[in-house]
């Protein structure tokens, strides 16, 4: 079985090298949520070579998912995305090692699951939705030395060129990084690796009824939050083998 995962990975090995491939597969990646973007991101992983997966999410898969979720199909509406998901890590990759957790991200349960789970992972994404929880991610990455990106704000946007992976003291154009970098201050989150678009959104509408603040009137193109989740595994495979990224140039270079 190891020569024919070799034979797979031997295009990502012309580019990352052997020891790179060695890297990704002896490694753990933890994925809070599993949507467009963290169905997207654990599919590449998982075809990227990554040995060991930690994916958790408490939700199912609906018929709304199918425009733009890996995981939703009209055969795996009312399935677990846990179970969905792990099922096509496996798949692509039999020798991959997948622990699911049935279980949303919350502030509340946050420190336990991190406790539990995080110290196995080398990498964790945050591709949850939720402000007040993603917040409670950076703080406790940060305060346990976890490497942490987090995915931003998709809805609205069409243009996939303007996404950026830079930290959140550096992003424009985006209502959550706005929100994010005035918490983080007040929590004293000093630095957060985010990928967001500074692209200028269309401002979202609610439905008759609803409470202004409700979000229920940001669209979602199909391509957009699959390419954010390849973007943030792009990122991760990068780093965990060993291969300086664009972003990590241009930082330097400041």
């Amino acid at each position: 079985m190891a020569s024919e995962l070799h034979n797979e990975m031997t295009r990502c090995a012309r580019i990352l090298g052997s020891e790179g491939v060695a890297a990704l597969a002896s490694s753990c990646v933890m994925v809070l949520g599993l949507g467009g973007v963290g169905s997207s991101c654990v599919e590449a992983l998982a075809r990227g070579g990554v040995g060991k997966f930690i994916l958790v999410d408490h939700d199912v898969v609906d018929i709304t998912n199918i425009n733009r979720q890996a995981i939703a199909f009209h055969s795996t509406i009312g399935r677990k995305k846990i179970d969905v998901m792990r099922q096509m890590v496996l798949d692509i990759n039999p020798q991959a090692q997948v622990e699911v957790v049935d279980s949303f991200v919350l502030a509340e349960n946050l420190d336990a699951l991190l406790d539990e789970h995080a110290v196995k992972a080398d990498f964790v994404v945050d591709a949850i939705d939720t402000i007040s929880t993603k917040l409670a991610i950076a703080a406790a990455a940060q305060e346990r030395d976890i490497n942490l990106i987090s995915a931003m704000g998709g809805g609205n946007k069409l243009h996939p060129e303007y996404l950026r992976v830079a930290d959140i003291y550096d992003t424009v154009n985006c209502r959550m990084c706005r929100i994010m970098r005035k918490e983080c201050r007040k929590r004293g989150i000093s630095h957060l690796r985010v990928l967001y678009s500074c692209e200028e959104a269309a401002a979202a509408t609610a439905r008759p009824g609803t409470e202004r603040g409700e979000r229920s009137g940001l669209g979602t193109m199909p391509y957009f939050p699959p390419i954010m989740g390849q973007m943030i595994a792009g990122y991760v495979i990068r780093s965990i083998a060993g291969v300086e990224s664009r972003e990590d140039v241009l930082a330097r270079r400041k």
